[in-house]
């Protein structure tokens, strides 16, 4: 017998499809998602199940559905992860900054994609529809949610656990149960970055790159913000990374961290600093495509309670480097 990865709902070994909420399971690949509503598809799907929309049939692993010419990045239904060395760097704006050292994790090199998200969650939630496109509309517990189930879809362990449980699909957002949630940081599975982890990656890691956007003193080279954006989120990747390889730091969507907000970072020195123990609302950085400038600094923090959802507003994801020195 198998388990749906979705649902858990026990299959025979020779099902393709779940019985219960129809995600494909056994030797399928799920590797696109429906342009009409989102839902994920295999690679021998004609028609999508949910809408019935007339879709492609990908013939071969060497015919990929998802390469764009637009986009300088990766684009792969799996986000592609890049290593980022620690160290030390000065966290928050001149007037209010302090130093923090951190050990070496992985970033994912994008925002999660639409593409992405459907492929783990089966559905799409975004208002500004476009598979190769952040996903927006996504709250801080779903962002969480994705993290675990894709950790259990790449056989690693999940890092987010409330209790002893680690499937969260079933706790409403609104659930007062979210204030026990704990992270393992020694897992080897996703999550979401810390507020230090974001901020050291975007001033480019032991690098730090002395520009105020990421990657670039000249916004328009690294961001879609509100003064080009057109009114709407882009194809990620299609702005120059930062010297890490790491694109849309800023500007496209905003994008969540671990971290319940504090107005003042501590007075001291700081190593691998996670944030306070409570908190009412999670961080969020980078800025998005309806933000000025200022917002889209590598030092600028905002924070939303974490039901809270926008088309501004998205995550990328996070992998600690196990064993690795400070």
């Amino acid at each position: 017998m198998i388990n749906c990865i979705k649902c858990a709902t026990e299959l025979p070994d020779e099902a393709n499809f779940c019985s219960n909420c129809g995600f494909p399971v056994g030797s399928l690949k799920v590797c696109r998602s429906c342009p009409e509503c989102g839902a994920s598809l295999s690679a021998i799907d004609k028609f999508c199940s949910q809408c019935g929309k007339s879709v492609r049939v990908v013939k071969s692993a060497d015919e990929n559905p998802f390469v764009t010419k637009e986009s300088k990045s990766s684009n792969n239904a799996i986000p592609k992860m890049i290593s980022i060395e620690g160290g030390q760097f000065l966290m928050g704006g001149a007037a209010a900054n302090y130093p923090v050292t951190l050990t070496s994790f992985k970033l994912s090199e994008t925002p999660i994609t639409q593409k992405q998200f459907s492929y783990v969650m089966g559905h799409n939630p975004s208002k500004l529809q476009g598979d190769d496109k952040p996903v927006e509309m996504v709250n801080w517990c779903e962002a969480i949610i994705y993290c675990n189930i894709l950790s259990a879809m790449q056989n690693l362990t999940p890092c987010y656990s409330i209790g002893s449980v680690t499937d969260l699909r079933t706790f409403d957002a609104s659930s007062p149960v979210w204030k026990r949630i704990s992270c393992n940081f020694m897992a080897n599975g996703y999550r979401l970055p810390t507020e230090a982890e974001w901020e050291f990656a975007a001033r480019g890691g032991k690098k730090c790159d002395p520009y105020q956007f990421s990657g670039s003193s000249d916004i328009n080279k690294v961001a879609w913000y509100g003064e080009n954006s057109d009114i709407t989120t882009h194809i990620v990747g299609t702005k120059a990374p930062n010297s890490l390889g790491l694109f849309d730091m800023c500007g496209n969507v905003m994008e969540w961290c671990w971290d319940y907000f504090v107005q003042e970072f501590p007075p001291t020195a700081q190593t691998n600093p996670h944030g306070p123990q409570i908190g009412n609302m999670h961080i969020k950085r980078g800025g998005s495509w309806l933000d000025d400038f200022q917002q889209c600094t590598v030092y600028f923090r905002s924070a939303s309670a974490p039901a809270g959802k926008s088309s501004s507003l998205g995550f990328r994801v996070c992998q600690s480097e196990i064993g690795a020195p400070i």
